[in-house]
């Protein structure tokens, strides 16, 4: 068992979303010299580029004004908003959610998981995760004093499934872990999971009596008409599992940390119990921004896919067109990993020489597993031109610190 030091060692936060910032007002050329170029933090999408949904604020004001019944609601949410947002989500996944026992409203999504994680998983508990995936999930287990057991996934392999080890994943039940966590669609890859692999995923589950932790916060921003399965709708599902949701993504509510968990009433339960200790509830008066959640103007958010989209295809071709530099188009959310050639200086260093020199934050490959020393993540939800020159700036960095013999062998 971790001490408090060692747990809290592994929390850093150096690479997380928005924590480095940009440390000048413009770009630097390999002269150094001052260049044209506009600051770029693809850690996190820019709500700026992609306001949050027509009528948030209108919403939260109505909230405010309510007062005091609705600062403080029940803990898992207010009743009227969780009779809502169930109906939403029960439609929106393809399976009934029961608004008084299966769904809690959170701060978050990242407070959804965290609450899931922590009533799941105890001290010395086998935990399979998928490398990569959201950098959390790891720190988590391990706060959590539980064993991590990585299970691989092929992300540049076989198109049209995410390449999903399933031996890896089934022995991994074998050998003890009683809950399996992954993101879908993928973070960092922005690969979705085939329906055979959803269903694969859920059999292995209720066979090895496992229970499954399910983070769908991009399900709604699905690319090139691809089909997305909803695990909670299959026909065959274990009897522990948690859905986590929220609007912070692609309808850029981030702002009001507003997140959903929904599934097993027992788990759930003791989400609430432990939300009562930790934040007491989601936020009062940003409850009320559930509203305006899956009630989007007509072809709001199909524009909003399609924009992405474009940025997406357009960051993919600078990418591809540079040799040695590799990355898979993502089927949803708004990330890229992109793979680099051979360089010189390691990631983390790489990292703080593309923020310095071209003003373009990007996070590390070895936030979401410790092989990906190549690799770095961008959130593409950006100013659409800003994102591309950024993109090109980091390149024209890169080739500075390209390692010789790779660079004769391109």
């Amino acid at each position: 068992m971790s001490t408090i030091a060692e747990k809290f060692a592994k929390l850093g936060v150096e690479n997380a979303p928005g924590q480095e910032g940009l440390r000048k007002n413009g770009t630097l050329d390999l002269r150094g010299e001052k260049c044209p170029g506009v600051p770029v933090d693809f850690s996190h999408g820019d709500v700026d580029a992609f306001p949050p949904l027509p009528g948030s604020f209108e919403a939260f004001e109505k909230g405010y004004h309510v007062g005091g019944k609705q600062a403080y609601t029940e803990y898992r949410g207010k009743k009227s908003i969780r009779e809502d947002l169930a109906e939403k989500l029960a439609a929106f996944t393809g399976a009934p959610i029961d608004p008084e026992k299966e769904i809690i409203l959170t701060p978050g999504t990242q407070g959804a998981l965290f609450l899931a994680m922590g009533a799941m998983v105890s001290a010395g508990d086998k935990v399979a995760i998928v490398e990569p995936d959201y950098f959390a999930n790891r720190k988590l287990v391990e706060f959590f004093d539980g064993e991590l057991v990585p299970v691989s996934m092929d992300y540049y392999g076989k198109e049209g499934c995410a390449g999903l080890d399933m031996e890896s994943l089934e022995q991994a039940f074998r050998s003890g872990a009683r809950l399996f966590l992954f993101s879908n669609p993928n973070n960092p890859t922005g690969v979705i999971y085939s329906r055979e692999e959803i269903v694969k995923i859920a059999e292995l589950a209720k066979q090895y009596g496992a229970a499954l932790l399910v983070d769908e916060l991009y399900s709604r921003q699905i690319f090139d008409g691809k089909t997305y399965t909803h695990l909670r709708a299959q026909k065959e599902t274990p009897d522990n599992l948690i859905t986590i949701i929220g609007p912070s993504k692609t309808e850029s509510l981030s702002g009001f940390r507003l997140g959903a968990a929904f599934g097993t009433a027992e788990i759930i339960t003791r989400m609430e119990k432990l939300q009562a200790i930790v934040s007491l509830r989601c936020a009062g008066y940003c409850q009320s921004v559930f509203s305006v959640w899956f009630d989007e103007p007509e072809g709001f958010m199909e524009q909003r896919v399609k924009e992405h989209q474009a940025i997406r295809d357009e960051l993919v071709e600078v990418f591809t067109a540079v040799p040695g530099v590799k990355v898979r188009p993502s089927d949803g959310g708004s990330y890229l990993f992109v793979t680099m050639p051979k360089l010189d200086v390691n990631i983390g260093e790489f990292v703080k020489i593309v923020r310095e020199l071209a003003g373009v934050t990007v996070t590390p490959g070895t936030e979401f597993g410790p092989e990906y020393t190549d690799s770095f993540r961008i959130n593409f939800s950006q100013d659409h031109r800003a994102a591309v020159d950024a993109a090109k700036r980091l390149l024209t960095v890169m080739e500075r610190y390209r390692a010789e013999e790779r660079w004769e062998d391109a």
